[in-house]
C-alpha cells in the first residue's frame, strides 16, 4: 500500500481552524480548567502522547499564565501505530508520577470513539487517582463514543471525518501543522 503524501492530503483537505482560532480555543479552555482547581491543589498533568504534545504545550503555558501549577508527566497509549483504524491498547510509556489520592488532568489532540482515552482514564483511577479530568483540542461530532468517557473540556469540535494537523497525524505526517484539516468536502 502507497502512502499518500502530505502534500497530496493538504491538496484534497478543508482547513477547519487556523492557529488563531485554535490558540483562542485554548485560552478559553485555560479559563474554564483553572476554575476547576480553584482549591489550590496541583494536578499532575499528563500528556497523551504523541498527538497530545502540541496542544498540551500550549494549554500548559496558557494554564501557567493563570497562576495554575502543574505536575508535569506522560503517557504512551495507541491503538492506531500508524494506521488509520483502531486494534487492541499498546502501552508504550506508563506515567511514573504515583496518583493515590491525587487531581489528574489528562491532555489529548482529540476525543474521537474513546477507546484509548477511556482506558487510560480507567487505569489513572485504578492507581488511586480521585479525580481524571480530560482536556482535548479537538472533538469528534458522531454518534459512536464508546460509553463511560467524555471530554471535561474541549477546544473545538470537528466533524466526522478525516482529520490531521495540530498534533493529530495523517499516516505519521503532518503532526507540526499549525491549524486542524479535514480530507474531503467538509
Amino acid at each position: 500500500m502507497t502512502v499518500p503524501t502530505l502534500a497530496e492530503a493538504l491538496a484534497s483537505a478543508h482547513r477547519l481552524f487556523d492557529r488563531a482560532a485554535l490558540e483562542a480555543a485554548i485560552v478559553r479552555m485555560a479559563g474554564e480548567i483553572r476554575a476547576a482547581y480553584a482549591d489550590g491543589e496541583v494536578p499532575l498533568y499528563l500528556t497523551v502522547m504523541n498527538g497530545g504534545l502540541p496542544f498540551a504545550a500550549q494549554l500548559a503555558f496558557a494554564l501557567g499564565e493563570r497562576g495554575l501549577d502543574l505536575e508535569f508527566d506522560y503517557l504512551h497509549a495507541t491503538r492506531y501505530r500508524g494506521q488509520t483504524s483502531g486494534s487492541g491498547l499498546a502501552w508504550l510509556h506508563r506515567p511514573a508520577t504515583p496518583m493515590q489520592g491525587r487531581k489528574v488532568l489528562l491532555a489529548d489532540d482529540i476525543l474521537d470513539e474513546g477507546h484509548t482515552l477511556l482506558a487510560v482514564k480507567q487505569w489513572c483511577e485504578d492507581q488511586g487517582a480521585v479525580e481524571v479530568r480530560v482536556a482535548v483540542l479537538a472533538e469528534k461530532m458522531h454518534d459512536r463514543c464508546v460509553e463511560g468517557i467524555a471530554a471535561d473540556h474541549v477546544g473545538v469540535r470537528v466533524p466526522d471525518a478525516y482529520v490531521f494537523g495540530y498534533g493529530m497525524d495523517f499516516h505519521e505526517q503532518g503532526r507540526n501543522l499549525p491549524a486542524i484539516y479535514a480530507l474531503g468536502d467538509h
